[in-house]
């Protein structure tokens, strides 16, 4: 196999990868903020439920996550596995749907923690400022406290993220046919080992181009230095 037809076949997967990514980013992140507001509610219930939530996911390995989203529904309601008419047909709904979801989930978690430490990590001072100037609450947090906390929370967004990039390769193991599963593929096949090595590249590069993309954004925000 040339390097070419392998680039090629491993571009495949990696658009699975990307996608899987990106829908995780997309959804885990406004999620995490609903996590983080429910675990410092005031409504007791609700605060130690979602305290609760989250410390069981952050206490558990993701791949466990992704067997039981992934396959408890199927054991216990018989539930088929279409497949999507993306990518020539090769992704299968209810794995990539469940996949999806436990990363959702496992992300969301991690996600709230930061924004959670984000928040608590303003000064009072500001909340009492904004007061004084005659500004709600609401006004106070998207305009005062809102861009400090972005401030405060993107390098550990960024790692996060860059984690992310790199656990997406676990999908293989729920038959989700990323980067990974084609580079194993081809190993089976045509008994080559050097294109599972050659994935390195993809993430590597990616994650250089997120890093970027992270720094970029870190200089922007660096008026809010204290």
């Amino acid at each position: 196999m040339s390097l070419l037809d392998a680039t090629l076949q491993l571009l495949d997967g990696f658009k699975l990868t990307l996608l899987l990514f990106g829908l995780t980013l997309a959804l885990s992140l406004p999620l995490g903020l609903v996590f983080c507001f429910g675990s410092m509610s005031k409504f007791a219930p609700l605060k130690w439920f979602t305290k609760g939530f989250v410390y069981i996911i952050r206490g558990t390995p993701l791949l466990l996550q992704l067997m039981i989203v992934v396959y408890l529904p199927g054991i216990a309601f018989g539930a088929p596995i279409t497949r999507w008419p993306i990518f020539g047909g090769s992704v299968p709904t209810a794995y990539f749907c469940g996949a999806l979801a436990a990363f959702v989930i496992n992300y969301s978690c991690y996600f709230s923690e930061i924004y959670r430490g984000g928040i608590i990590n303003i000064p009072k001072g500001q909340y009492e400022a904004g007061q004084v100037l005659g500004m709600t609450k609401r006004q106070i947090f998207f305009k005062v406290i809102l861009l400090q906390v972005i401030k405060n929370i993107l390098a550990p967004i960024s790692n996060e993220t860059i984690t992310l990039v790199k656990d997406t390769a676990l999908a293989r193991t729920v038959s989700v046919m990323e980067i990974l599963f084609c580079a194993y593929e081809i190993l089976t096949l045509k008994n080559i080992i050097w294109p599972l090595f050659y994935t390195g590249v993809f993430y590597l590069v990616f994650n250089t181009l997120l890093t970027l993309l992270f720094g970029y954004i870190e200089k922007r925000l660096s008026r809010f230095r204290s």
